[in-house]
């Protein structure tokens, strides 16, 4: 019983639906055919009259307030509208009536059926967009104390931000800590010591471990906080690396008498390969690139054979090879597929492999390349190659143009980065912009052939192309992982609402009417009268029609039924 009752209930909403859907005009004509009807009793006609003389004996001053004061609202709607636009990426009225309006109409459907049906894809996008848009450490991420506190020193700006860093905090916690850091001192005070949010009380921390021993984790704090010049840091990380690799030998031994050691043995190795890693990073910001990319060759080797718990800096070893053409030649490079300078090309997308594969495409026929020639006689097959790189490079991630361009200014990189987003873009751009401008007309193919991408690319963008479609959450979590003095590139560029424009379109409709009536208050009301006869000559002509087909005593012969 209960459940024909909630059936009919069902039935009955979704024909009343039905009906304010595709009936409205009905309705409408209905409501008019009433009002006509019932004019006599309810003294229309008085009322019009009433109110065409009191608008005959108003002022062109009053319309003049009035269409300022209408100008003034909607501009003041069409500000908050677009700060809100700015803020958030929608319109706030369109948001209200979805998110309100449209539920009380009946628009949002609760069919179940078509949601269990659905409920399968809907998980397996879900997923893929949680994958894409998952946050990564940046494996190029600079120094603390000796890049980003010294830009701060400089500017007064924070380049990095809460988020960032209190991933960075989470990173250090997972790989620099372990269960067994009670049983050493040292490791137990360094253990509360990254979780302070207080960068003194963990610079002091690390000086209170140091005291007790030789701390590899003490060490690589001070190295990344407290030394203020790369050179320092680099004396601090030698340090490290000489009491860490004593902690990986001994943990080595011990690492199969039980799960204790092995998650010790574990952490050890962690410490080593970040330790090496930031020594090669150290040598590579000094200058010394065939030390820096010997370190890192040595690294991925190790990496290679053994899990480094999260710790594999994928993108380095290709940006240090493209440093390696300071000394080794233009040609070089090209003749080390899968070597020493790119370990693995078949790694997972990033903006580093792709546009790193771009530009060793292009430099083969940047340096002779010319758009009008290439116009006339068309695209040979190397420089087709090279725009199909720039064009696959360019749809992963179509911020970093821009910046290797140089038509958005650059900023320090974040300490973690969005793949296919804008921070992905800057710490590519950071790094690899030189070794663009070193290749002669590099640059320049880039410029005339980069924006070619998005013709390329089906619309809507659910579709993608030569990747899965871009995300749209990069912009939430560019805007977490940026600071806030940087401007974030957002793609797709989102199209402005609709009640922007209209509010635009009307703020500027009644500013025009009200400085001309002010200007001209004669002619404009001369021309308000006119407009308002044209507008309803129509009404007019079908009321007399109406009049001359409906007998006159139609409303007495209702009155007495």
């Amino acid at each position: 019983m209960a459940e024909a009752a909630t059936g009919f209930l069902e039935q009955l909403k979704s024909c009343i639906v039905w009906s304010w859907t595709y009936l409205w005009t009905v309705w409408f004509f209905i409501v008019l055919f009433l009002v006509y009807i019932l004019r006599v009793p309810l003294k229309i006609n008085d009322n019009l009259s009433t109110v065409s003389m009191f608008l005959n004996t108003l002022t062109p001053k009053f319309y003049v307030a009035l269409t300022g004061t209408s100008s003034l609202i909607s501009g003041l709607i069409l500000i908050f509208e677009w700060w809100y636009f700015r803020k958030y990426g929608t319109s706030f009225i369109e948001q209200v009536s979805v998110s309100h309006l449209r539920p009380l109409l009946g628009g949002v459907d609760n069919n179940s059926s078509n949601n269990s049906n659905s409920s399968n894809g809907d998980s397996d996008s879900n997923r893929q967009s949680v994958s894409e848009c998952k946050v990564w450490r940046n494996p190029l991420n600079l120094f603390r104390g000796a890049e980003y506190n010294r830009y701060t020193w400089v500017t007064g700006r924070e380049p990095l931000t809460y988020y960032d860093m209190n991933l960075s905090a989470q990173d250090h916690q997972t790989f620099f800590t372990c269960d067994s850091d009670h049983l050493r001192p040292a490791d137990a005070i360094m253990q509360k010591a990254w979780r302070e949010r207080n960068p003194q009380a963990r610079i002091s921390a690390a000086h209170e471990a140091l005291e007790i021993n030789e701390c590899a984790t003490a060490y690589i704090l001070l190295a990344e906080e407290e030394a203020t010049t790369i050179a320092e840091a680099e004396k601090l990380f030698k340090q490290a690396l000489k009491a860490g690799d004593g902690c990986y030998r001994r943990s080595q031994q011990l690492q199969h008498h039980g799960s204790q050691y092995e998650a010790q043995h574990r952490r050890d190795t962690n410490v080593l390969v970040y330790i090496k890693r930031r020594l090669a990073m150290c040598a590579r910001r000094l200058g010394r690139t065939r030390e820096a990319v010997k370190m890192m060759r040595d690294i991925w080797n190790g990496i290679r054979k053994a899990d480094d718990g999260g710790l594999a800096p994928q993108p380095y070893p290709i940006s240090s090879g493209m440093d390696k053409l300071v000394y080794i030649g233009q040609s070089a490079l090209m003749k080390e597929p899968k070597s020493s300078c790119c370990p693995d090309i078949s790694l997972p997308k990033s903006a580093t492999i792709c546009y790193t594969a771009a530009l060793l495409k292009a430099r083969a026929v940047s340096d002779k390349f010319s758009p009008e020639a290439a116009s006339r006689r068309g695209l040979s097959t190397a420089e087709m190659n090279a725009v199909e790189a720039i064009h696959r490079a360019v749809e992963f991630n179509p911020h970093v143009p821009k910046y290797l361009l140089e038509m958005k200014s650059l900023i320090l990189p974040p300490e973690h980065i969005l793949k296919r987003g804008d921070s992905e873009a800057i710490a590519y751009a950071f790094f690899h912009l030189a070794h663009w401008k070193r290749v002669e007309g590099a640059l320049n193919l880039l410029h005339c052939t980069w924006e070619g991408t998005f013709r390329m690319i089906p619309y809507p963008l659910e579709k993608g192309h030569l990747f899965y479609p871009y995300p749209i959450c990069t912009e939430t979590a560019d805007r977490e992982l940026l600071p806030s003095f940087h401007e974030v590139s957002v793609y797709p560029k989102k199209e402005l609402p609709f009640f922007i424009l209209f509010t635009a379109g009307l703020c500027s409709f009644t500013a025009m009417l009200a400085l001309l009536t002010h200007q001209f208050p004669e002619l404009m009301g001369v021309f308000a009268k006119a407009f308002l006869s044209t507008l309803f000559a129509p009404l007019n002509f079908v009321m007399e029609k109406v009049e001359s087909v409906l007998p006159s005593s139609l409303w007495h012969q209702l009155t007495r039924i």
